[in-house]
């Protein structure tokens, strides 16, 4: 079966202050245990803000880093899925499952990719 790597994309600049709703947690466990249990989820977790990253470049030879955040980066990988599903098109019915547990208001996107397994 193939595999689907899912980026979640946030604006950091743009999240909204308050704190998840109070049954966030409960409904995304329960998202994340059936996705398992249906024999699904490799691996999935989120990431700490660009402020504690560092990008490294290759160009014209030579390697750079540059230390977060990125602040000209409007949209960042806030988290990653690792699934592996019968095809592109039940990787992205979990996918919208997931975005569908936060807040209404959030703006949060996701960008679904077949692994290349040559």
């Amino acid at each position: 079966m193939p595999r689907f790597l899912t980026m979640i994309r946030i604006n950091e600049q743009a999240l909204p202050p308050e704190e998840f709703p109070a049954d966030f947690q409960e409904r995304m466990g329960a998202l994340l245990e059936e996705i398992t249990k249906a024999g699904v989820m490799l691996d999935t977790a989120g990431l700490l803000p660009t402020s504690e990253g560092t990008r490294v470049s290759w160009s014209d030879g030579k390697i750079s880093y540059t230390d977060g955040p990125f602040t000209e980066t409007k949209e960042v990988v806030g988290g990653y899925s690792l699934c592996q599903c019968k095809d592109k098109a039940e990787a992205v019915e979990w996918t919208r499952r997931f975005l569908e547990i936060h807040p209404a208001h959030w703006n949060v996107s996701a960008e679904v990719r077949q692994i290349d397994e040559m």
